[in-house]
C-alpha cells in the first residue's frame, strides 16, 4: 500500500476536518469498522475518522491510524508498512485490537516494542467478545464493554503526544 498525503476540500466550510484516516492492516473488517466508529465519536458521521481504501492517500491535516489485530503476523505487516512510510505523512499511531482473550504471543509484543519509536503512538483495545456477534459497528456501540473500550481508546489517542 502507498501513503501518501494530500489536501483535501471540506465538504461543508462549518463543519470538522477530517482528524483520522484509518489504515487496517488486515484488510476491512468488523474490528477496523469499530475502531472508525469509536473515534469517529457519537455523531461524527464519518467526519472525524473514516477507514481509507487501498491506495487512498492520508488526507492533509488528517493522523494516519493503522489498525492491527495482536497477531505477529499483523505485526510484521505493519513492520512492512512502516519502513515503505513516506518521510512527509506524520507518524502513524497504532492500534492493536485483541482478537483472543489472552495476552499478545511474545513475539508480538517484542516487535511491537521494537517499532515503538516509528509510531506516533500505541493504542490498546481490549478483547470484545460482542464484536463476533454484531452486524454492524454501530450495533457493537450499543454495548457498555464497547462504550467503555471507546472511551478509554479515545483518551490514549487524544491525551498522548509522542
Amino acid at each position: 500500500m502507498t501513503i501518501h498525503q494530500v489536501s483535501e476540500a471540506p465538504v461543508q466550510l462549518s463543519g470538522p476536518l477530517l482528524r483520522y484516516g484509518l489504515v487496517p492492516v488486515h484488510g476491512y473488517d468488523i474490528a477496523a469498522a469499530t475502531v472508525a466508529a469509536m473515534l469517529d465519536g457519537v455523531h461524527g458521521n464519518g467526519q472525524r475518522a473514516r477507514v481509507l481504501g487501498p491506495g487512498e492517500p492520508v488526507p492533509y491535516g488528517a493522523q494516519p491510524v493503522m489498525v492491527a489485530p495482536t497477531t505477529v503476523f499483523a505485526t510484521i505487516a505493519v513492520e512492512r508498512m512502516l519502513m515503505e512510510w513516506p518521510p512527509g505523512v506524520p507518524r502513524p499511531w497504532l492500534v492493536l485490537v485483541a482478537d483472543v482473550p489472552a495476552p499478545p504471543p511474545p513475539a508480538a509484543r517484542y516487535r511491537t516494542r521494537a517499532l515503538g519509536a516509528r509510531l506516533a503512538g500505541i493504542a490498546r483495545v481490549p478483547y470484545l467478545p460482542v464484536l463476533r456477534a454484531v452486524e454492524s459497528p454501530e450495533a457493537a456501540l450499543t454495548y457498555a464493554e464497547v462504550v467503555r473500550a471507546a472511551a478509554k481508546l479515545c483518551r490514549q489517542m487524544e491525551g498522548k503526544t509522542k
